[in-house]
């Protein structure tokens, strides 16, 4: 099957996940795909696309959230007939009506303890990627992993979104790449979340998008092998996450640095 291939690879391998924050239609989905694959495979990464159907966290209620489940499961089905894709729910419901969709589940960092919708992930035999919450050491994530091996899907994955400090700062504590790293399971590093931070009365995150390269290649030392990030051709008219997204130089940019730094790691 594809999705076991995928995970072999995601286990051994080198892997990008990317894409908009945020659906917002299919021709501009199929053309980010078309685009970050094309750098991916240049540089020997296998791709992933990721895109939400429904951003149910936006900071501000008038946030722009999505297409909703049903015009995602549409767009994210076409996309899957050529590329690996991965969205995230919110709830336990969408798992199962998702799951025909996508390739990876993922659960957002503010809900990576909510034992129904791990559950109901698992439940779908999909990879699961697991966000951890940014106030969570590396090491608390055996327990989200508790949840879905529950299930006896042990097709897991963990990623590092950045830790929070006070006032809204996310930072970079490369130890717990390496904690995460010790559970015995793929660790991605969210290149370009890491970079936000939310000030008291602030309706949308701001952030230091200079910061995702960096923080990619300090992934990279750590040995981990996967990295995500989002991105838009023009950030600026982006829906959703516009001060912390990549345009494409960025993109190919980290892709470049990451991989020298794996290929000096990798002899």
């Amino acid at each position: 099957m594809l999705m076991d291939k995928l995970y072999d690879v995601i286990k051994s391998g080198k892997f990008i996940i990317a894409g908009p924050c945020v659906l917002e239609d299919y021709d501009t989905s199929l053309m980010l795909a078309k685009f970050a694959s094309k750098i991916c495979e240049q540089y020997g990464f296998t791709y992933i696309f990721k895109a939400s159907f429904d951003k149910a966290n936006r900071t501000s209620v008038d946030s722009y959230r999505g297409v909703g489940i049903e015009r995602g499961r549409e767009i994210l089905k076409e996309i899957n007939k050529d590329f690996y894709t991965l969205t995230d729910i919110h709830t336990p419901s969408q798992a199962e009506k998702i799951a025909d969709s996508v390739d990876v589940i993922q659960i957002p960092a503010f809900l990576c303890r909510q034992t129904d919708l791990l559950v109901s992930a698992g439940e779908t035999n999909k990879i699961v990627n697991i966000k951890k919450f940014q106030m969570l050491a590396g090491k608390d994530m055996i327990r989200p992993v508790e949840k879905v091996l529950s299930t006896s899907n042990e097709k897991i994955v963990l990623t590092e979104r950045g830790t929070l400090i006070p006032y809204g700062n996310v930072i970079l504590d490369s130890r717990n790449l390496i904690d995460m790293k010790s559970l015995g399971y793929p660790v991605v590093m969210d290149c370009t979340h890491t970079c936000q931070s939310l000030n008291p009365g602030q309706s949308k995150t701001s952030g230091r998008k200079e910061m995702a390269s960096i923080y990619g290649k300090t992934a990279a030392v750590c040995g981990v092998n996967g990295f995500f990030t989002e991105i838009y051709k023009n950030p600026k008219k982006a829906l959703s996450d516009s001060s912390t997204s990549l345009d494409f130089l960025q993109f190919e940019e980290l892709v470049i640095g990451v991989n020298k730094i794996l290929e000096i790691s990798n002899g």
